[in-house]
């Protein structure tokens, strides 16, 4: 068996490839590459999947045994808590036990590096080196100090969003699905006038039966509760907090490119950040292309996985970056992806510019141009991914009835069409999926892109 990361983390089924002596493997290279650079205080957090707890004391039973000093959350926690508490409270680097928006039967391993945010893919191959010579860890059975991220974190996030803003009563639902973000937004927004319902918020490994992923056949439930309390928006979340999904307030699925635009053009055009440059992920909408373009802001297109946008930050200024799964880092608060800020990012928005969800987004379209975007995943047998390497060595000039302008290839095939839409097949980093990407400006054309796609797969 070979320990191996994917786009962020370490993850695989529990009881199969993630064991506890797997588990300790990791950890002990985790703390041997920290142990070369010097640093030596760590902090550990979990999620309320299967073992999560049980699996993060054992990393620190390896750390301490190592001499590392070595904090473990209080409670269950979200991945944006441990990288916050790796910039703003001295830390030299973070575990986060979780497999993210996963099955249930999977758990897994994130790393975060000194400045707060996903292991940059050098870090990452150094530990996969030595967890993959290691052989078995001793540890010391030793109790880790408790540390309490989530005050300090939502002091924080309360210090940055505008709350001030929120002077009007109207309901926000929240839908944690099952997930550590439960609880969040309503304590942010507790003396605001805005009033927060919780769904899906208790502790469940299971997850309710489907994966915490935040994609729109999971949200029925946020789209039902939105159109029967007639709230003003539907936010969720997904098993760790990292990721966001969002309903208008017709209970209507507002898709992940759209999130990225609305987040940006806030903090360019609402917020005035400027200075730096943006990064989207490969897989990220050509709204994104043109706003920049007209506020006169560089953009930068890296391979999907935050560790790619975070090496860029670690080289120069980045206002804000973002991909197609949801996650969205402003990086004036932290170089990662944070689902509850990102959220509370969204209502001020919509506060500021004094309108429903529905009709900033019919602004967009008008501004910017329409654009339509839709995924597929399919189960990546060998010969898909034999086809997918082909089409990548050999790409087509047309698909369909459109001719592609551009080909990049920097993370699977990307096809750019006159019209400025785009086809993007790639495997999954985290699953054994092939990942069917498109993006036109009408629905029927999207459709049509997929269509030709999944044949010609």
């Amino acid at each position: 068996m070979v320990i191996k990361f994917g786009t962020d983390g370490w993850r695989a089924v529990i009881g199969d490839e993630f064991t506890f002596e797997n588990v300790r493997k990791v950890a002990y290279a985790h703390a041997k590459v920290l142990e070369e650079e010097g640093k030596r205080k760590v902090v550990v957090g979990y999620d309320r999947r299967f073992l999560s707890r049980e699996f993060a004391e054992e990393v620190c039973k390896v750390f301490g045994s190592l001499g590392f000093e070595v904090f473990l959350s209080d409670r269950e926690c979200t991945t944006p808590m441990v990288s916050f508490a790796v910039k703003y409270m001295g830390f030299d680097g973070g575990v986060m036990i979780t497999a993210s928006h996963n099955p249930a039967k999977y758990n897994g391993y994130k790393i975060k590096e000194s400045f707060g945010g996903s292991a940059t893919t050098e870090f990452i191959k150094k530990v996969e080196r030595l967890a993959n010579t290691t052989e078995n860890v001793k540890v010391e059975d030793k109790k880790p100090q408790l540390i309490d991220l989530r005050g300090p974190y939502l002091k924080k996030v309360k210090e940055l969003i505008s709350l001030e803003l929120f002077q009007e009563s109207g309901i926000v639902i929240h839908d944690a699905m099952y997930g550590s973000s439960a609880g969040l937004f309503s304590e942010v927004l507790l003396d605001t006038p805005l009033e927060v319902i919780s769904i899906r918020s208790q502790r469940d490994p299971l997850f309710g039966g489907h994966p915490p992923e935040p994609i729109e056949k999971h949200l029925v439930p946020m789209f039902e509760k939105v159109r029967g309390v007639g709230a003003k928006i539907g936010i969720a979340n997904d098993g760790d907090g990292d990721r966001i999904a969002l309903c208008d307030e017709r209970g209507r699925f507002i898709n992940t490119q759209l999130i990225y635009v609305l987040l940006l053009l806030h903090l360019l055009k609402n917020k005035g950040i400027k200075e730096g440059v943006v990064v989207k992920t490969v897989s990220t909408s050509y709204l994104v292309d043109r706003i920049c373009k007209s506020e006169g802001v560089e953009l930068r297109e890296v391979p999907v996985g935050f560790k790619h946008i975070n090496e860029l930050i670690l080289k120069e200024k980045v206002i804000f970056g973002g991909e197609e799964s949801g996650g969205y880092g402003i990086i004036h608060f932290l170089p990662e992806r944070d689902g509850l800020f990102s959220g509370l990012s969204i209502l001020e928005l919509i506060h500021t510019k004094g309108k429903e969800l529905s009709k900033i987004v019919q602004e967009v379209f008008q501004t910017y141009g329409s654009a339509y975007f839709e995924r597929k995943d399919l189960h990546a047998d060998e010969e898909k991914k034999k086809k997918l390497r082909s089409f990548i060595e050999n790409p087509p000039s047309l698909l369909g009835r459109f001719k592609v302008k551009e080909v990049i290839t920097k993370d699977g095939l990307k096809l750019i069409f006159e019209n400025d839409g785009w086809l993007l097949l790639r495997a999954s980093g985290t699953e054994p999926l092939i990942r069917v990407y498109a993006e036109m400006p009408t629905e029927e054309e999207t459709k049509e892109v997929i269509k030709s796609a999944l044949e010609m797969l």
